[in-house]
């Protein structure tokens, strides 16, 4: 199967060629998934004893599955939380993945962990964190949360080993991101939501802290503040939670999976005040910093409590411990043991273009909000639901019911046209249906905004 022939390499040229039109192109088709039922009559069968040749599965894939899928570069691709890989960070994933290291340990993987590092100093020197701060590469910002939250519990439960016995307890907002919940699961502990979707203020927390039973409260052990809510871009007041946290000796984490990109912005820089005192962080470079999925990070106030929770002990793996083959071992931080170096391309992007251009971009994700936002009030048909937040806009069309938003989105990406999908925002008692933008590409225009916006007349 290794074994090298020219049918391989033309097959390898033939990628290659696809992956430069690709990168190079000004635009492309938006996407639309299709059933399984349709695709399966298009392609037929691919896995096969004999197999059915790689010059004609790549003709499946570029005539028919690639085309079901909606890349999340498009600059109309406004739903959910986007992104935008550089052209330098895609080409380097192919580096990243040719190269086939090993990312758990220095010992297979110095020379990629090394670039690795080199870009996480830069990440967590825009956090503000002390001197000792570090952090590691993962899967994405749910491995991230829980690796941070499971360091949290751990730290908490050897401190005092009456804790051991008991099943911990965290407080974070309704409207931290879904996978604070999910972690939470896969990490046996409790979460008590406070009931806001807007900013976590310090006030709420204390009254929450303070309302918890005495059980509760020894169960209690994290807090879990948001830097850029997925859903409106809101920064909970980090300053004063991380204060109530020291008094109360909870660890704080803060999940800036989605707007942990703004620290690079001087314009919104100051709503992250506080971030700096947390004892952990996620931040999402596949989102806002525009690397390739999969790239998350969590960044710890004191690593070694993170390698005492996390590092894994096997004889078979002692070799990599031993003298000569010290180094930093991302596996040590984070649940994954088997890793790529996911850091890799956002090394290279970085060091090809410079941090200043990385400003720039995300100072336009910013822009592009407010523009929006005074569009929007402009328009005699819509208004914002609240002021635009980092590069998020919630607004709503005058008259509309749920279903019409519904019918809207899906009309506009069955055209090739736009995605833009609506959410919920909490009024009252209830929950509004309203539409939403979350701007992270920097080559979305005025005029992509204004044909979206001119659909809804």
């Amino acid at each position: 199967m290794h074994k090298i022939d020219m049918g391989l390499i033309e097959m390898t040229l033939d990628v290659m060629k696809y992956v430069i039109g690709r990168v190079s192109e000004v635009e492309h088709p938006i996407g639309k998934p299709k059933k399984y039922e349709e695709l399966k009559a298009l392609v037929g069968e691919t896995i096969t004893e004999k197999g059915v040749g790689g010059e004609y599965a790549f003709n499946l894939w570029k005539e028919h599955l690639s085309k079901a899928n909606v890349p999340v570069d498009h600059p109309r691709n406004l739903a959910f939380v986007p992104a935008s890989p550089t052209r330098a960070a895609i080409m380097f994933d192919l580096i990243t993945a040719a190269s086939s290291i090993h990312g758990a340990y220095w010992m297979e993987g110095a020379g990629g962990i090394f670039c690795e590092n080199e870009a996480m100093k830069w990440i967590v020197s825009l956090t503000g964190m002390p001197e000792g701060a570090f952090g590691v590469f993962t899967s994405g910002g749910t491995s991230a949360n829980l690796s941070a939250i499971v360091t949290a519990r751990e730290n908490w439960r050897t401190n005092d080993p009456s804790h051991k016995g008991q099943k911990g307890l965290i407080i974070t907002s309704i409207g931290a991101h879904s996978s604070v919940k999910a972690m939470a699961k896969v990490a046996d502990i409790d979460v008590h939501l406070v009931d806001t979707e807007d900013r976590l203020e310090a006030s709420a927390l204390r009254a929450t802290i303070d309302g918890l039973s005495p059980i509760e409260r020894e169960r209690l052990f994290a807090v879990v503040g948001t830097g850029g809510t997925t859903n409106a871009g809101i920064v909970d007041d980090l300053d004063g939670i991380a204060d109530i946290c020291a008094e109360e000796n909870l660890w704080f984490h803060v999940d800036a999976a989605y707007g942990g990109g703004a620290l690079l912005a001087d314009s919104v820089k100051h709503l992250f005040k506080g971030i700096g005192k947390a004892d952990s962080v996620t931040i999402d470079p596949h989102k806002w910093l525009f690397s390739p999925y999969d790239c998350g990070a969590v960044i710890y106030k004191e690593p070694e409590l993170a390698k005492q929770a996390h590092s894994q002990q096997g004889s078979y793996l002692d070799i990599f411990k031993d003298e000569g083959a010290h180094g930093f071992n991302p596996t040590d931080y984070q649940i994954q043991l088997t890793r790529r170096v996911r850091g890799l391309p956002l090394w290279f992007s970085l060091a090809m273009h410079g941090t200043d251009k990385y400003k720039e971009a995300v100072e336009r994700g910013v822009e592009l909000a407010q523009i929006a936002g005074k569009m929007i009030e402009e328009s005699p048909y819509l208004e914002l639901v609240r002021e635009p937040s980092l590069s998020c806009v919630l607004y709503r069309r005058k008259g509309w019911s749920p279903q019409d938003y519904t019918d809207w989105t899906f009309e506009n990406h069955k055209k090739g046209f736009a995605l833009v999908a609506p959410t919920k925002w909490k009024t009252g008692d209830g929950f509004e249906t309203v539409s939403r933008f979350c701007f992270i590409n920097p080559d979305t225009t005025e005029r992509d905004i204004e044909m979206i916006l001119e659909t809804m007349a």
